[in-house]
């Protein structure tokens, strides 16, 4: 057995008005929780440091760089990557990267046991729109703020697994689980910030988002015979309620953990790296069975196109 304890730290709301210092206080808290727990590897939401920023309309380029870290542990963060190295826990820690020449993404990183950052991943599905749209029930302009991710689904050997990450409407993918998938992954690592509302869909609602949000981390754990965390930014934010539902996925697509709240909540379980070989070897053991020349459409055409 190759045991990794994750700990699933979903946070509740963070307003407006919130402070860095104020968030990493709370981190810490959640953290040293993890650690109580037997954690060594901790798992904060997408945009963790700040509220969720893209349902708001900026045209102000200063303002918008505001909610952005230049730099990866910056003085506000520190304290984070120092509790963390005294537990001994590596991390997984989503925010708003602004890199040195001027680009803009949604970013994670992965630490390891010594805070040393090992893995970097930019968001490459960005959901919603670019301008003001006021047929919707409320704004979502990460493609106003934020770049596509240009650095693919790669994966990292940390704490003697081989780990993945994602953010948020990712999830939604076939192909994240699966290219990373296709890199062996054990453990795929998820942040979100997801609305209980679709803002073009009323009808869709809380009950709508939770079951599709638990369908996306169990087919994708399924498929690719892998342990899926997936872990939210919960609650009412600013006016705009968030849904929570933070869980932790067995290579089976069986929910072995769930959040019972929408506020700052630790999951922990123990996730074997080996009880994913069987599903790899057996049902899905991609080289015996993967077909490739069949495959052609999903990389050659973005759009769906109906037969004649």
């Amino acid at each position: 057995m190759r045991v990794i304890n994750v700990a699933a730290a979903q946070m509740g709301p963070i307003q407006r008005a919130d402070s860095r210092e104020a968030v990493v206080a709370r981190m810490i808290a959640l953290l040293d929780e993890a650690k109580r727990k037997g954690a060594d590897l901790i798992v904060y939401p997408e945009l963790a440091l700040t509220t969720f920023f893209p349902r708001w309309y900026m045209e102000d380029q200063d303002e918008v760089d505001a909610w952005f870290e230049k730099t990866m542990p910056n003085a506000a963060v520190q304290p984070l990557f120092d509790r963390a190295a005294e537990h001994g826990i590596a991390m997984y820690l989503g925010y708003a990267e602004l890199t040195p020449d001027g680009h803009h993404y949604n970013t994670a990183i992965l630490t390891d046991r010594a805070s040393r950052i090992v893995g970097k991943y930019r968001k490459v599905h960005l959901p919603g729109h670019e301008e003001f749209e006021p047929e919707r029930s409320h704004q979502h302009l990460e493609k106003r703020y934020f770049e596509p991710g240009d650095l693919g689904f790669p994966v990292w050997r940390n704490l003697g697994g081989i780990m993945g990450m994602a953010i948020c409407n990712d999830r939604r993918w076939p192909e994240t689980y699966r290219v990373m998938g296709l890199q062996d992954v054990e453990l795929v690592l998820i942040g979100y910030n997801t609305p209980s509302v679709n803002s073009l869909k009323s009808a869709e609602g809380l009950q709508q988002r939770l079951f599709h949000n638990r369908l996306s981390a169990q087919a994708g754990a399924y498929q690719n015979s892998c342990w899926v965390v997936s872990v939210a930014k919960a609650g009412l934010e600013d006016g705009h309620h968030l849904i929570g539902g933070s869980l932790i996925v067995n290579p089976d697509g069986e929910i072995v953990a769930e959040a019972a709240t929408e506020g700052d909540e630790v999951l922990v379980a123990a996730c074997d790296m080996d009880a994913t070989r069987f599903g790899k070897q057996t049902i899905f053991d991609f080289a015996r069975h993967r077909r490739v020349e069949h495959y052609g459409l999903i990389t050659s055409r973005t759009g769906a196109v109906p037969p004649e």
